[in-house]
């Protein structure tokens, strides 16, 4: 018989429990608004997330760290795509070593993990953005894959439902800029589009002033109802998915749009009071993702 020269050697069982070990680690402590691999996540599957969240999270920081040049952190995350590349091969390290072995048994689409590294990259080359659209482009790659990723490990494949999830992949990604606005400007990054911000009256200065302004509180104003748009268009994926699965979409669905919430409970002041998700946010989020009669409408 003839040997397939795609299929990885096997992995040894001990170094590969220890991979996806360290990657459950990695994602327990950073993942903070949105359930990633929670245990409403089937057992068998909870691995994979782990393993792509890792993958994904170092690039990101990769891309964030403030003590590496702009040429040393292009240089890295080419690093991290090579790695990437020749995984399947000669995993370098636990988090390859697990991704290898997720990209292989899963049938993982490869190209959602690079179009994730395109964002990164972007990230180091652009920090601002001139429009929405732009943004919204951003997050084709920024957040849009991680979702059809999700999808893929559950065996949904339709562009439907593929449409529906980018859809709350971007109002997520947004919510997520609007929670951090202030971290973002430390990092001399602005995500506010810049066409949005002189329709509102909003200057640089202003965010370096910390400066909750009439204007200010409109431009957030306009882009959380934009941001809601997108979750409600998002929305009919929560009933077209199934299982577990159904309840972790509606979980991270409820989470974004409670953060949104939160921005205009602080009276918008995310200088101050970065708006987070409480121990009480969490019980009546979990309430209401399980509750039948919410989700009639």
């Amino acid at each position: 018989m003839r040997k397939n020269v795609n299929t990885p050697p096997a992995p040894n069982p001990i170094l590969l429990s220890e991979a996806y070990a360290h990657c459950a680690n990695l994602t327990k402590a950073h993942y903070e608004n949105f359930p990633v691999g929670s245990l409403l996540i089937p057992k068998q599957v909870r691995p994979h997330v782990h393993a792509i969240y890792a993958f994904a999270r170092t690039a990101d920081d990769i891309a964030d760290e403030p003590g590496l040049s702009k040429p040393e952190r292009l240089a890295q995350l080419k690093n991290w795509k090579d790695k990437l590349d020749t995984c399947h091969k000669s995993p370098d390290g636990p988090i390859f070593t697990a991704l290898a072995h997720t990209i292989h048994t899963q049938q993982i689409p490869i190209q959602l993990l690079k179009d994730l590294l395109t964002a990164f990259l972007m990230d180091v080359e652009h920090d601002r953005h001139e429009t929405l659209d732009e943004l919204h482009h951003y997050c084709t790659y920024s957040a849009n894959p991680v979702g059809r990723l999700i999808l893929h490990l559950f065996g949904y494949h339709s562009a439907q439902v593929a449409h529906y999830s980018d859809a709350i992949c971007t109002a997520l990604q947004l919510a997520n800029f609007w929670q951090d606005i202030a971290i973002d400007f430390s990092r001399n990054r602005i995500y506010l589009p810049k066409t949005e911000m002189q329709n509102f009256g909003v200057s640089e200065e202003d965010l370096q002033q910390k400066r909750v302004t009439p204007h200010f509180k409109a431009l957030l104003t306009h882009l959380i109802q934009h941001t809601e748009k997108c979750f409600q268009s998002g929305k009919p994926l929560l009933s077209q998915v199934h299982g577990r699965l159904r309840y972790e979409l509606r979980l991270t669905w409820l989470g974004g749009r409670e953060i949104l919430n939160k921005i205009q409970q602080n009276d918008f002041d995310i200088f101050h009071h970065r708006p987070k998700l409480q121990k009480n946010d969490l019980s009546h989020i979990l309430y209401k993702a399980f509750w039948p009669f919410y989700w009639r409408t």
